[in-house]
């Protein structure tokens, strides 16, 4: 009996602590369970709780503007009106850096519909919220399709210094002031060039537009002119994924200018070019 109860007690442990690993190990699946965990947090209480255990001291929300999330949600009124599910999710492979994106509602006086993206950084083993916005639209009628991608492999640089990533950023900024040159010159059949096959749009008024054809006839068919001002950029430790954020102005057919926060990531190519695999733009104060 006492083999039986030590035994027992040895299995129990082993799970309890794999289940501590799977949670904070750099997958894909255990951002996607930290995403679900936060948002089950909000429903039980609220975003001044769940925001104040999940957001990274620095996070970023946008309310319109970017703000401190940690302090815009002490601040802001208490809510567990609102719920959310991932649908799309990407790590890089270095484990450190990953995102999720998928639609959300807003239970308040008048429902709202939207998508949200939420970029997460690794933190002393732990997953953290870095940045997060969302776009609004009305109640959605396509079926959502879940994708979690896993990294073909896991590696990282065994050493990394301040240099090495101030570096890495400014290769991103590089590729971002391309894109914006190529846009002044050529307009947005520019964005063909940047655009990964799969890449998907959370644009306001607008269910996920998924793939460069949609993303090319969305952008052709609304918008005449677009340009970015870049804020920051940020790359995973692996080299393989990035993201910048800043503002866009976007010219549009019907003779009207609008001005949009905006996210952009980016994954590295085999041929060592940047392309766009997520855009997100959210309405900027006006």
């Amino acid at each position: 009996m006492m083999l039986k109860n030590i035994f027992t007690t040895v299995v129990a442990t082993t799970i309890a602590l794999s289940g501590f690993a799977q949670k904070n190990d750099g997958t894909t699946k255990s951002l996607v369970n930290t995403e679900k965990e936060f948002a089950a947090s909000v429903a039980k209480n609220g975003t001044k709780a769940a925001y104040a255990q999940y957001a990274a001291a620095d996070a970023i929300t946008f309310s319109p503007n970017p703000v401190n999330a940690r302090e815009h949600y002490a601040k802001a009124e208490d809510t567990k009106g609102l719920s959310w599910a991932p649908a799309y999710a990407r790590v890089s492979k270095s484990g450190d850096w990953g995102f999720s994106t998928g639609a959300y509602i807003h239970e308040a006086a008048e429902k709202t519909y939207g998508d949200y993206l939420s970029i997460w950084k690794m933190v002393n083993g732990k997953w953290q919220l870095a940045l997060d916005l969302g776009t609004t639209h009305n109640k959605p009628l396509n079926k959502v399709t879940t994708k979690f991608i896993e990294p073909k492999e896991f590696s990282r640089p065994q050493y990394t210094n301040d240099k090495d990533i101030a570096t890495g950023r400014g290769i991103i900024l590089t590729t971002e002031k391309t894109l914006e040159t190529s846009l002044k010159s050529y307009g947005i059949a520019a964005f063909s060039g940047f655009l990964s096959e799969e890449a998907r749009l959370l644009f306001p008024g607008r269910e996920p537009i998924i793939g460069k054809d949609n993303m090319l006839a969305f952008y052709n068919s609304m918008v005449s002119k677009i340009s970015f001002k870049t804020t920051k950029a940020d790359k995973a430790l692996g080299g393989d994924l990035a993201y910048t954020y800043g503002v866009a102005t976007i010219d549009y057919k019907a003779d009207l200018r609008e001005s949009f926060h905006y996210v952009n990531i980016y994954e590295r190519q085999p041929d060592h070019n940047w392309n766009l695999i997520l855009q997100i733009y959210t309405p900027a104060e006006r």
